[in-house]
């Protein structure tokens, strides 16, 4: 069932379960104006044997307040309100993935003292994981005939006229996320799925674009692990790789014939492997 909290002015939807008195996982989805918590509280909402398991809706996303603005700092700084909401000075675990993993690096940063273990899924530490996109897309472009280059280029790492656009691309490109792909249950979750061209459109501002955590990773201090599936397509694994390069004592973990969808491909895996990191 979702709830709802007020946190720096925006109502957020959120899940939660697990124990009162156990460590605080707080996850942070991926897509820019299109996702939401519910794929990750189904990857991770099994750990709440053990933690505390909190999965959100970003402000403009879900079934968020569509409250502004949209950008890196002020998602950031909601989690850290979620944080003090949730469990008062004590610290956190931060899951994030694609888009959420340059959030949890963002948080990793400028709140380190507030974190106790990172884990980031398929993601990268800065925008230029858009390039080696581009030319995988271009690689696998026929498993994907309704999209195209173009739309990668100007629509997703760009901008949309409409919501509507945005659904239908949404749709076009989902073939390309897992390495199974089933077009029936590809059309209901569009069909159900919430989707905003403003808030995509303000994270893909010039001011937001353009993020590079390279340089501030060295001094994140939560235990961090690092994983993704080595066939996924739009955060190419080598960024991952590149992320726990950079970041002291990272462990990397690639997932075979897995994607950007790891965690929902190979959950069993997924899990095993995050329950050793995080008991470490």
């Amino acid at each position: 069932m979702v709830d709802f909290v007020e946190v720096n002015g925006a109502r957020l939807a959120f899940r939660i379960s697990g124990p009162v008195e156990a460590p605080l996982i707080i996850t942070l989805h991926g897509g820019r104006g299109f996702g939401n918590h519910k794929s990750d509280y189904q990857a991770y909402s099994p750990l709440d044997d053990t933690y505390r398991v909190l999965s959100f809706d970003f402000r403009g996303h879900g079934q968020s307040s569509a409250t502004k603005p949209y950008t890196f700092e002020q998602i950031v700084d909601d989690v850290e309100g979620l944080r003090k909401h949730f469990v008062g000075n004590d610290k956190v675990i931060l899951i994030g993935g694609s888009f959420g993993g340059f959030l949890a690096q963002h948080y990793a940063i400028k709140y380190r003292s507030h974190i106790t273990h990172l884990v980031l899924r398929g993601t990268a530490p800065s925008y230029h994981q858009e390039e080696d996109a581009i030319k995988t897309l271009e690689k696998r472009i026929a498993k994907a005939p309704s999209f195209s280059v173009e739309m990668l280029k100007n629509k997703v790492f760009g901008s949309f006229e409409s919501d509507l656009e945005f659904r239908l691309v949404h749709l076009a490109m989902l073939p390309l996320y897992s390495e199974t792909f089933d077009a029936n249950t590809a059309l209901q979750h569009c069909l159900h799925n919430v989707y905003n061209a403003e808030s995509h459109n303000d994270l893909y501002a010039e001011s937001e674009k353009y993020f590079d955590y390279r340089d501030g990773l060295p001094s994140v201090t939560a235990k961090t692990l690092v994983f993704a599936g080595d066939q996924d397509w739009i955060c190419p694994p080598e960024h991952s790789a590149d992320i726990a390069r950079r970041v002291p004592a990272a462990s990397l973990f690639l997932v075979e014939e897995a994607n950007h969808s790891v965690h929902l491909e190979k959950p069993a895996e997924v899990l095993a492997r995050i329950r050793e990191h995080l008991s470490s």
